[in-house]
């Protein structure tokens, strides 16, 4: 069986993102199964079309698979929301658009139940199966040359307890928060990963940089981060502060995770229906910076919020996602 696997990120070099992280993480797990052969972006016919994004070349590929099309939803209409300029405006098309997207597949998958909701409430007539992003668990594993490695390019000594926060520099992903936070935190530092690859079709950029610009020095901002060096990024952390709004399956506080850090997530309903076991949450900035003191002050604390961490990822586990994908495909080719 060959597995056509594409993702516009990779055509268009859009680095810097969750759903191409995704895609990398796919790619290479599937790559381990001895069922499946793997085709990448445009470099040849598969039996099975697995598209992770939903652009013109996914209906272009796509268009030689049908009966066989397979998408990952990764987006949904609300996922604009604090991403777009005049969001509001655009709802309607996108709404519209993503409807046209996810009838074209014969599956979607859907990543996480507030996904598989927004398919539902779009009336969508395709067959929806729910399965987790699959996560490469060896490749976020932490070791001191990748925390040593890490701190070096970010300029920290090894006294530094760091907070990293990894996303996309827009409204929806909390870096407003994220510095707020940082503001009250002066005696600990604090790291932001990500920058807009979507560029000016980004929501707030001018607001946003004024506010970047008038950030503390304990606030580093790196910008994109190649996907081979994000492992050393969540190394060289000490905590990792998730202040997202929306999301669906987020993929950067599961590596975090992976990589034996502490998470603290926003309070969403999202990840209430999502996670089959604990995690930190606080709703707003205060509860935040109060969780962040604790975990840098109490050592047993710290070493519970580790074992959270340890067990939240256990629903990712690749082998049993992977098996659950091969299945569609084969229920698709027979």
């Amino acid at each position: 069986m060959k597995a056509h696997i594409f993702s516009e990120t990779a055509k268009m070099k859009m680095n810097g993102q969750g759903v191409h992280s995704a895609y990398l993480d796919l790619v290479e797990i599937l790559k381990e199964k001895k069922e499946v052969e793997i085709i990448v972006d445009d470099k040849g016919k598969g039996d099975i079309f697995h598209s992770q994004t939903y652009g013109p070349y996914y209906f272009w590929l796509g268009r030689q698979y049908k009966g066989r099309r397979v998408l990952t939803v990764h987006v949904i209409p609300d996922s604009i929301k604090g991403s777009l300029p005049l969001w509001k405006l655009w709802y309607p098309l996108v709404k519209w658009y993503l409807k046209k997207v996810y009838n074209y597949a014969d599956v979607c998958i859907a990543i996480s139940p507030m996904v598989e909701k927004a398919i539902i409430d779009l009336e969508v007539k395709t067959r929806i199966v729910r399965i987790c992003n699959p996560l490469h668990l060896e490749r976020w594993h932490c070791s001191i040359k990748k925390r040593k490695s890490g701190r070096q390019f970010l300029k920290l000594s090894e006294e530094d307890f760091m907070i990293i926060g990894v996303g996309q520099l827009q409204a929806r992903k909390g870096i407003e928060d994220f510095i707020e936070i940082a503001k009250a935190c002066p005696h600990l530092k604090f790291v932001w990963v990500g920058g807009r690859p979507f560029g000016l079709f980004t929501e707030g950029i001018v607001r946003i940089n004024n506010k970047i610009a008038k950030a503390p020095k304990n606030i580093q901002f790196t910008g994109i981060i190649d996907f081979d060096k994000m492992p050393e990024m969540y190394a060289a952390a000490d905590m990792m502060l998730f202040t997202s709004y929306q999301e669906n399956s987020p993929l950067a506080p599961i590596e975090a995770a992976a990589c034996g850090k502490p998470v603290i997530y926003r309070d969403l309903k999202e990840y209430t229906l999502l996670y089959e076991y604990p995690y930190l949450k606080a709703k707003i900035n205060r509860e935040f910076i109060e969780l962040i003191k604790r975990l840098k002050t109490d050592v047993a604390f710290y070493k519970e919020a580790r074992h959270l961490s340890f067990n939240l990822i256990k629903q990712f586990e690749k082998e049993e996602i992977s098996d659950k994908i091969l299945k569609v495909y084969r229920e698709l080719i027979i």
